[in-house]
């Protein structure tokens, strides 16, 4: 029955577009900053996840909602995702992602979170992520075509090293500020902190 309803839910947000061959991103797309929100927007919150790790999932479903429409719909906030995998079902995860392009991008991470009991437990994890590929109107060769991506792997785990030696960062959810790291026992301080960030 859970995976019934997933598959669902999956069918229902992928249910706006979707993506043929052409529409796999290339390679300096992919590997773009993803941004959510105005990128003129004068708070920068960043977000530095592994799409393996429930409480990045717990703060995607239960806490960004409500950021998203306080802050970032309102154009006060934009939120830089950048992918920190812990381990490589993560890492196929973003790369997955990634290729889907940019108008899909975040959706994608959206399925991905709501979904990630399902394809990171599966007994095939990487059969499970073919399907939610599928569902997304990836084919199973561009799926292949993705994960093989020798350039695109590579530059995930850079710019995971590079947050490493930047900021620090070491574990998911990390979470930055105008480029400050939050001093925040849970997510339910978050709210409270972008406030006195956009000075309201």
């Amino acid at each position: 029955m859970q995976r019934i309803l997933v598959g669902l839910a999956l069918v229902m947000l992928f249910a706006v577009g979707r993506f043929s061959a052409a529409d796999v991103a290339p390679l300096q797309e992919a590997l773009a900053p993803k941004v959510m929100g105005d990128p003129q927007a004068p708070v920068t919150l960043t977000e530095f996840a592994s799409l393996t790790c429930p409480h990045c999932a717990n703060f995607h479903q239960n806490y960004l909602p409500a950021i998203k429409k306080d802050f970032i719909d309102t154009g006060k906030v934009k939120l830089v995702f950048n992918d920190f995998p812990l381990d490589g079902l993560a890492l196929a995860g973003s790369m997955l992602a990634r290729c889907a392009g940019e108008k899909r991008y975040f959706g994608f991470v959206e399925v991905l979170f709501r979904s990630q009991q399902t394809w990171s437990r599966a007994p095939n994890p990487r059969q499970a992520l073919m399907q939610v590929a599928r569902l997304g109107g990836i084919s199973d060769t561009d799926f292949e075509a993705c994960l093989a991506n020798q350039e695109l792997l590579t530059g995930i785990q850079k710019g995971a090293a590079d947050a490493t030696k930047e900021f620090g960062i070491s574990s998911t959810p990390s979470f930055l500020i105008n480029g400050k790291s939050l001093d925040m026992r849970s997510f339910d301080d978050m709210h409270g902190l972008l406030q006195k960030a956009v000075g309201s």
